[in-house]
């Protein structure tokens, strides 16, 4: 009996050291799970489809984001982490706790990277613009249609193939025209979509005030419901350059529009050629598309930069001539 007593208390004693034993390894474990972690600036982190708690955990300890890769790997499996895991890239801010880089991964909140496309650029200028970001991968062979890419701020990941961002472009624009087109006006001189897009390039090319998109559309309007040639300077100027504009600070064509250049033989010339060119000359915003399909209703049909980063209008041709007079000697004061 005694002997029984003996075990039972030595059995006691060693469950009881245990489990104090298993207690501090625990309280250890939390501590240094929660610890401060090594790093001093923040990096990116990329974890890939199919890794593990181990890999990742052993990637961080690499990557010098953790002082102890088998305390996040310990910690994970007692958490139930290794399913949760998400692919992608992370940010990993200075200081942070295993812990925290495990819910982080965990969550999927992933590095958000993005790139904004300008509006008024030419197809061949955003292909520039997608070729210049390293962390996009693909070639992209064939400039897509001018006026098929809508100018917005987009996320992307790193390593996603070009195309696949033109063709989020390209069904972007599509959305828009798709959604605007409807609520049009009624007795607009543009029959289809595809010319909505090219007088929105047009206005786009003309006028950087937002306040001033649908007056400078209204304007457009009157011509072409009038029969007047649109004689605006940027379809001139998407004659010379098929839209392989310069960009060393002087302009599109890296000097001033020159009288001669207004005789040159192009459909895109709206000075020889009245109409709508035959082709968007850049690629427009939402806000452009919707000044032509809602554009401000009055009788203005010329306009001319006034020095102040708007322009003038005119009713008449006096008028207007007086605009101009106004704006060179602005020009040559300048």
């Amino acid at each position: 009996m005694k002997r029984l007593k003996s075990i039972l208390g030595l059995f006691v004693y060693v469950l009881t050291i245990v489990s104090v034993l298993g207690a501090g390894a625990l309280w250890w474990l939390s501590i240094e799970f929660q610890k401060t972690g090594t790093l001093q600036k923040s990096i990116l982190f990329q974890v890939e489809c199919g890794q593990g708690l181990y890999t990742i955990g052993n990637n961080l300890e690499l990557s010098g984001a953790l002082h102890n890769k088998h305390i996040f790997n310990i910690a994970g499996r007692m958490l139930q982490a290794g399913q949760d895991l998400k692919a992608g890239e992370y940010e990993l801010q200075s200081g942070m706790s295993a812990q925290d880089i495990l819910e982080l991964i965990r969550s999927g909140k992933n590095f958000q990277r993005r790139f904004t496309i300008r509006e008024g650029l030419t197809s061949y200028e955003i292909i520039n613009l997608l070729n210049n970001i390293k962390a996009l991968q693909g070639e992209i062979i064939d400039i897509p249609a001018e006026g098929s890419l809508l100018p917005e701020t987009y996320d992307y990941r790193k390593d996603e193939n070009r195309e696949r961002i033109i063709n989020r472009l390209q069904q972007a624009m599509t959305n828009t025209i798709n959604e605007l087109w409807p609520v049009r006006v009624n007795n607009l001189p543009i029959k289809t979509k595809e010319e909505a897009i090219i007088l929105a390039s047009i206005v786009e090319k003309e006028t950087g005030v937002p306040k001033e998109r649908k007056r400078v559309a209204g304007v457009f309007i009157n011509r072409l419901k009038r029969g007047i040639p649109l004689q605006t300077d940027p379809t001139v100027i998407y004659a010379i350059t098929k839209g392989m504009h310069k960009n060393e600070g002087k302009g599109p064509l890296g000097r001033r529009l020159l009288k001669k250049d207004l005789e040159i033989d192009s459909l895109y010339n709206t000075y020889k050629y009245s109409g709508l060119p035959p082709g968007a000359i850049a690629n427009p915003g939402r806000d452009s598309i919707e000044a032509v399909l809602n554009p401000e209703e009055h009788n203005f049909i010329y306009f001319v930069a006034n020095g102040s980063g708007g322009h003038a209008f005119a009713k008449t041709l006096a008028e207007h001539n007086r605009n101009v007079a106004q704006w060179r000697k602005i020009r040559n004061k300048n």
